[in-house]
C-alpha cells in the first residue's frame, strides 16, 4: 500500500473512534455506478440541478477571502472555497484558519485545490496522493470535514489524477465560465464576461474565480452577484448544484498543535 493511502487511513481510523458523522450517500446513477466500477472518479464541468449558479473560488485561504464572505453573506448566497494547503498562503497561518472557520460556519462549502497547486497530470502516482493527502489532513484538522470534492490545479488531470481521487473518495470539479481574472482580465474584462453569460442565461453556470485578487474580491463579485440574482438564478454552492454531499464526514475539529506547519 502506498505510504500516504496507509497514512490517510489511520487517521480515517483515528476520526471514527472520535466519532465521526458520515453524511448520508445520494442513490448512484448507472453512470456514475460504472466510473466507480472502473475506479475512475467523476468530473464535473457544469452543475446538474436547474437554475443553479456555484460561484467558486480557487487558491485560497488567502487576506481576502474573510471579506468575500461578509460580501456573500450580506447577499444572502453561498459559494465555495477550493483552496490550498501552501500555495498563496500556508493554511494554518492564524489568518487562514480564521478566514476558513468564517467561511464553513457561515455555510460556504470547502474543496480541495491541492496542497502546492502542482499540475497533477505531470506528477507520479506517489505524489498525487501526497499532495491531495495533505490539504485533506489540514482541513480534518482545522474544520472537522473530508472534502467530496477536488479542484485540479489548472484543471488539468488524467486517468492516474481520477483513480487516486476514486480512491480517497473524491469527485473532480471544472468549471465552464472562467471570469479570467487569473489570466489577465481587467476588471472591465470580467465584468464583460459576466454580462456576456448573463445575457446569453444558460441553465447553469459553474464560475471559476481566484480569491487572491484584490480586484476580484472588492469589485467583480460585487458586479457578478446582483448581476446573476437579477436573472433569477440560484446562487448555491458546488454540492448544492450537483445535488451531492459536500464531504465525505464531519466531525469536531481538532486543536491546534506543533503539527499545524507547512
Amino acid at each position: 500500500m502506498y505510504p500516504h493511502i496507509s497514512l490517510a487511513l489511520a487517521f480515517a481510523s483515528t476520526f471514527l473512534r472520535v466519532k465521526a458523522t458520515p453524511l448520508p450517500v445520494a442513490n448512484p446513477t448507472p453512470e456514475l455506478e460504472l466510473l466507480r466500477r472502473q475506479g475512475l472518479a467523476t468530473v464535473y464541468d457544469s452543475c446538474t440541478v436547474p437554475n443553479t449558479v456555484a460561484i467558486t473560488f480557487d487558491d485560497g485561504p488567502y487576506i481576502y477571502e474573510s471579506e468575500i464572505v461578509d460580501y456573500l453573506d450580506s447577499q444572502g448566497v453561498k459559494a465555495t472555497f477550493f483552496v490550498n494547503g501552501n500555495n498563496w498562503r500556508c493554511i494554518y497561518d492564524d489568518g487562514a484558519v480564521s478566514s476558513l472557520k468564517k467561511a464553513f460556519a457561515s455555510g460556504h462549502q470547502i474543496g480541495s485545490h491541492t496542497w502546492a497547486h502542482l499540475d497533477l497530470s505531470q506528477q507520479s502516482w506517489d505524489k498525487i496522493h501526497d499532495e491531495m493527502w495533505r490539504v485533506e489532513l489540514a482541513l480534518t484538522r482545522i474544520l472537522g470535514v473530508s472534502p467530496a470534492f477536488m479542484r485540479p490545479p489548472y484543471g488539468n488531470y488524467n486517468d492516474l489524477v481520477r483513480q487516486a481521487s476514486s480512491i480517497r473518495g473524491q469527485s473532480l470539479v471544472l468549471w465552464d465560465f472562467d471570469s479570467g481574472d487569473s489570466v489577465g482580465a481587467s476588471v472591465q474584462e470580467s465584468e464583460n464576461n459576466y454580462s456576456q453569460v448573463a445575457n446569453q442565461r444558460p441553465d447553469t453556470l459553474l464560475a471559476l474565480n481566484h480569491e487572491t485578487y484584490e480586484t476580484t474580491a472588492r469589485q467583480v463579485i460585487e458586479f457578478a452577484i446582483p448581476l446573476l440574482k437579477s436573472k433569477g438564478y440560484n446562487l448555491v454552492t458546488v454540492a448544492e448544484c450537483l445535488g451531492q454531499n459536500p464531504y465525505q464526514f464531519q466531525q469536531a475539529p481538532q486543536s491546534r498543535d506543533s503539527s499545524w506547519t507547512c
